[in-house]
């Protein structure tokens, strides 16, 4: 599944742990600088944010490669962004128009346009609209 319709590390998220995971990490620490622990014990933030087993899949994820056994620091990015993002798709695969899902999801006309011109259309299962 792609989730290039989010920032990049939103949809690096949410190929390991979920597209829940991403936007509840998003909506809680969007704007923020956070640290990925190498593992997170059962009271971390991570773990009440996103729940256990994402939690772990987002930790080993950041952890593989990284020589940090401390964990790594990563900008997430807002949170109203990716939900605005989603919320364009949706509508314009719906068929609204650029003006309607603009306003649906705050962001520009523009943006909605651009969204359509470079094809990231998705149906409600999230799975991109080929042949349109």
């Amino acid at each position: 599944m792609s989730y290039s319709w989010l920032p990049a590390l939103l949809a690096e998220i949410a190929e390991v742990a979920g597209l829940d995971a991403a936007l509840a990490l998003a909506a809680a620490r969007g704007g923020t600088r956070v640290r990925i622990p190498a593992q997170a014990d059962d009271d971390h933030w991570l773990v009440r944010c996103v729940g256990r087993k994402a939690a772990d899949a987002i930790c080993i994820h950041f952890r593989q490669g990284s020589n940090r056994p401390r964990g790594v620091y990563v900008e997430v990015p807002l949170g109203r962004t990716a939900n605005a993002r989603r919320v364009m798709a949706q509508a314009l695969a719906r068929g609204a128009s650029a003006a309607e899902a603009a306003r649906a999801a705050g962001m520009t006309e523009r943006s909605a346009y651009r969204m359509r011109r470079r094809g990231r259309l998705y149906t409600e299962d999230r799975q991109p609209r080929l042949f349109d």
